[in-house]
């Protein structure tokens, strides 16, 4: 009997140990939280899901508790740790790794560079043609994520020099699409998380000071030549600390940070 007693005493401490835990936000960092999902979970030490939606969405499903963790591809704005506050909890920050954000265009398109005020201009609705930035006579149809994701404020922020977007600039719903868009378009621009890249789109070097153009490279990124990079974060509420701990420990290992830069990105 007390074998019976000890047996379901360790398969319940099993179950406990092995803590069902739910991942929504960014998804430019949806490619790593599946990746380190998927290995954790063969760990056996807890099942982790993975969905996308916007780094926007992830907070406010961290608000809602209808999440453990939020990822986001920027730092949580006040307006929202105020919200976590008013619902009595306090959110933990944790950077996972870095990204670089990068310019593509169809492969077509013989322009192979352009200056940060060049990209605002496009942005902004002030460069309608390609013929204007050394390229062809061809409108240009210009992508962006939409507003509840963090590429898009960091895009806005730090690229666009704060400036609002021109109302014909095509939000979409994730990076695959900008992807597919591009993709698909001669005078398409937009902009992606740069382990997004791949043959059916060409990126672009960029310049900051006007005279020196750099490609978006991993070593470029890495170095700190390349201007466009940025954390990638992980926000929990303390209440949620012990539950999620064993699985942003492994993100945090030499093990999880090998993911990160196997998927594209930049490990710390």
């Amino acid at each position: 009997m007390k074998k019976v007693i000890f047996a379901l005493s360790l398969v319940a401490a099993s179950t406990a140990f092995a803590q069902s835990i739910k991942l929504k936000g960014s998804d430019t960092i949806l490619p790593i939280a599946q990746e380190e999902a998927s290995v954790y979970n063969k760990s056996g030490k807890g099942s982790v899901s993975v969905t996308g939606g916007g780094t926007g969405v992830g907070l406010a499903a961290l608000v809602d508790n209808t999440t453990d963790i939020a990822t986001a591809s920027r730092k949580i704005k006040m307006e929202e740790k105020i919200k976590l506050t008013e619902a009595g909890k306090k959110v933990k920050e944790v950077v996972i790794g870095k990204d670089a954000l990068s310019l593509i265009v169809n492969p077509a398109n013989k322009v192979t560079k352009l200056t940060r005020e060049q990209v605002e201009g496009i942005y902004t609705g002030k460069i309608k043609n390609w013929k204007q930035v050394g390229g062809d006579d061809i409108n240009i149809v210009v992508y962006g994520r939409e507003s509840s994701s963090g590429t898009f404020e960091f895009f806005k922020e730090h690229v666009n020099n704060k400036k609002n977007f021109a109302s014909t600039v095509l939000a979409m719903p994730a990076t695959g699409a900008i992807v597919q868009s591009v993709a698909q378009t001669k005078g398409a621009i937009g902009y992606i998380g740069m382990a997004y890249d791949n043959a059916k789109v060409r990126q672009l070097a960029i310049s900051y000071d006007g005279k020196t153009y750099i490609e978006p490279t991993r070593a470029n990124a890495k170095s700190g030549a390349y201007p466009i990079v940025r954390p990638l974060y992980v926000y929990y509420t303390s209440n949620n600390e012990a539950k999620v701990k064993s699985f942003i420990d492994f993100i945090m290992s030499k093990d999880g940070q090998a993911i990160v830069d196997k998927v594209g990105y930049l490990a710390l």
